[in-house]
Formats: C-alpha cells, structure tokens, sequence
C-alpha cells in the first residue's frame, strides 16, 4: 500500500495542473478535466515510477505528454539566456528586494517536477554559464543571490528539482545564497572554504 501511494506521488509531480491520478484496484486512474477524459494505468506501470529504471520512467512519461497529461521538459537555456536572466534577476533584486523577490520564486518557479532525475552534466553546464556571466558583468559584480536566484529558476522552469539555499555564517558575520541540484551547488555553497548554515531552504514543486 504505501509503495502505491509513493508511486501515486511521483506520478502527480510530472502531471499537469489540470491532470489527477486515484489509485484503483487494478492500478491508477488519471482524471483530465480539461479534455473531460479519463485514462487508466496498469499496476506495473505505476510501480515504474516509483522504483523503475530512468529509461522506463521516460518511456511513460513521454506517452503521458503524448495524450497530453504531462508537460514535456523545457530545452536548456542557452548561454546568451542565461546572461539575460542572471542580469534581470539581479536588476529585481536591487530594485525590490530580495525578500520581495523571494516572494516571487512561486510564480516564476512552476510547481511541478519530472520524473526523471537531474542531470549532473546539465546543472554543471548551467553552473559553468551562471558563474561566467556573474564575474564578467560590472552589473551583477559576483552576486551570489542573483546566481542562486537564476539557477532555481531556470532549473525548476525544465521541472528539474532544485532547492534554493539562504546560509548564515556567525564569524565573522556573513549571509549567502546558494541553489542545490543533482549534487551540485550554484554557486558554490562554501566560498573560499568558508562554510555557511542553512536557516532558510526554498523548493517549489514537491507536492
């Protein structure tokens, strides 16, 4: 029972908003409102999204985009967009603030996240673009809220499970801003070897 039940819940992350899944007798039913259909799931099928392979798992979330239930995964940023995001979010963060700009994380971060795992390569690949702009550009100047900001954002608009850190350091008195995804931090979480508490932790899209 619970394993359906964890199934169930990893099934409703790559769901869209208009999309629900019931657990049956002989497996899920998947209610779409907006097509006013319903489409049935069989008991192994199910069970591959809780303990299946990754290419088992793609194989039906790429049916489910097929019918329509599942938002396919955004293509990455390129490095120019990742420039221009890195500079808009710094630019909200001066201007309104980054508590404000926190605020903000929900609607600008969908709340929904795919099934299959993050890819150390594409967060190190999103890290490397991140960390380039913020030394090159006089405006952003190294921003670590900015680059954390940035970083959760692109990452959770390809639904891919990001965590958004704010970190304290007592001596001598410090905050930081980090974003952590598949093993990796953007940027890094301890700066010149100096390492941060968390007292804050922000992730969309767990439901």
């Amino acid at each position: 029972m619970a394993e359906d039940s964890d199934a169930l819940v990893v099934m409703a992350r790559i769901l869209s908003p208009h999309c629900h899944v019931v657990r049956t007798s002989g497996g899920a039913l998947i209610a779409d409102w907006r097509r006013t259909r319903f489409l049935g799931m069989a008991t192994a099928d199910v069970q591959k999204f809780a303990d299946g392979s990754p290419e088992g798992r793609a194989e039906l979330v790429t049916s489910l985009i097929r019918a329509g239930c599942a938002r396919a995964r955004q293509k990455r940023h390129s490095h120019v967009e990742t420039g221009l995001w890195l500079r808009g979010v710094h630019l909200l963060i001066r201007t309104m603030g980054f508590g404000r700009v926190l605020r903000l994380l929900s609607l600008a971060a969908p709340d929904y996240t795919r099934a299959d795992p993050s890819s150390a390569e594409d967060v190190a690949r999103l890290k490397r673009a991140v960390q380039s702009h913020g030394r090159r550009s006089w405006f952003v100047n190294d921003d670590c809220k900015a680059e954390a900001v940035t970083a959760f954002v692109l990452l959770r608009r390809r639904g891919l499970e990001a965590t958004l850190h704010i970190g304290l350091r007592e001596h001598p008195f410090a905050l930081h801003a980090w974003t952590s995804s598949a093993g990796l931090c953007i940027p890094d979480s301890d700066p010149r070897g100096h390492a941060f508490t968390p007292v804050l932790s922000i992730g969309c899209g767990r439901r």
